[in-house]
C-alpha cells in the first residue's frame, strides 16, 4: 500500500509541476490526511519546496480546517509572515493539537530572518 500511495503521490507532485493544476495540489495537502505517516511527511515536503505555488492550497486547507496541524506547521516552515495573524488566531484555538501547531509555528516564523 504504501508503494501505491507514494507513486499516487508522486504522480499528483508530476502533474502539479507541469500544469500548475489546482485539483494536483489538492490532491498533495489531501495526502496530509494518510493513515501512514511515511506519505504525510512526503507530502508536507513536497508542499513546502512548492514555495508560492502551495500558497492558494495551504490557504484553502487552512480556511477549511483541512489537516490543519500540518497545513499550519508547513505554512510556518514556509517562512511566510503574511500568515501570522492567522497563526496567532489558530494559536488560542479550542483543538489543543491546533493551538499547539499554531504557536510551533509561530516560534519557527520568528526565528526566521
Amino acid at each position: 500500500m504504501l508503494l501505491l500511495s507514494t507513486i499516487r503521490l508522486l504522480f499528483w507532485k508530476l502533474v502539479w509541476q507541469v500544469t500548475r493544476s489546482a485539483r494536483a495540489g489538492h490532491q498533495i495537502v489531501r495526502a496530509l490526511g494518510s493513515r501512514d505517516e511515511n506519505i504525510q511527511m512526503m507530502a508536507g515536503m513536497l508542499l513546502v519546496r512548492a514555495g508560492k505555488r502551495a500558497e492558494p492550497v495551504l490557504q484553502e486547507a487552512m480556511q477549511k480546517r483541512e489537516y490543519l496541524p500540518m497545513v499550519l506547521t508547513i505554512l510556518g516552515d514556509r517562512g511566510d509572515r503574511r500568515v501570522e495573524k492567522d497563526l496567532r488566531t489558530f494559536a488560542v484555538d479550542r483543538d489543543p493539537e491546533v493551538a499547539r501547531a499554531a504557536a510551533d509555528a509561530l516560534r519557527v516564523l520568528s526565528n526566521q530572518p
